[in-house]
């Protein structure tokens, strides 16, 4: 498991897996803390946000939600530091080789505007050990965060097979 280690007050720290340093992180916020610690989760946070203000996928309940969150091969939170309060989340599903897909990227409404979605993609996918990794994702309203991390509209080589009726009609309930 990947952890932050002294991120604080301005302090860059580093990734470490088990007691070796894999990587760097850069100073993202001062006031946030970015943790892929699953056990630090939120999870009422999570399905709250996910069922109820969420645009995407909202067919998920809580527990199709937990089990996401458990088979997921990272995530990663954003808290807080003066309340330890969990504010923002990414989850990502890969091959744990060279193939990512990153989803459920949000931030409270709250808490939006300070750079906690752009710091939550760069844990996840910069500083993390999936940074050299091809990585997907779908989106309607962020495009110019995501290219930020390189990320750009597909060629003709991809393809992609939508859901199933039965989830396709549950996944935008406002429509």
């Amino acid at each position: 498991m990947f952890r932050r280690r002294d991120i604080g007050g301005g302090v860059a720290g580093s990734l470490t897996l088990g007691d070796q340093a894999v990587g760097r992180l850069p100073v993202v916020l001062v006031d946030f803390d970015f943790d892929d610690d699953r056990e630090r989760l939120d999870r009422a946070v999570i399905v709250h946000f996910l069922t109820t203000q969420a645009y995407w996928a909202r067919w998920r309940g809580a527990p199709e939600i937990n089990r996401q969150i458990d088979g997921a091969w990272r995530v990663v939170g954003a808290y807080e530091r003066r309340t330890g309060a969990m504010v923002g989340f990414a989850r990502a599903l890969s091959d744990g080789v060279g193939l990512a897909y990153l989803a459920d990227v949000f931030v409270e409404p709250e808490f939006r505007g300070q750079g906690i979605g752009e710091g939550l993609v760069r844990v996840m996918v910069d500083d993390g050990p999936g940074h050299d990794f091809r990585w997907m994702l779908h989106t309607s309203d962020a495009h110019e965060l995501y290219r930020r991390f390189g990320f750009a509209e597909p060629n003709e080589t991809y393809m992609e097979r939508p859901a199933g009726p039965g989830k396709a009609a549950l996944a935008n309930p406002t429509a």
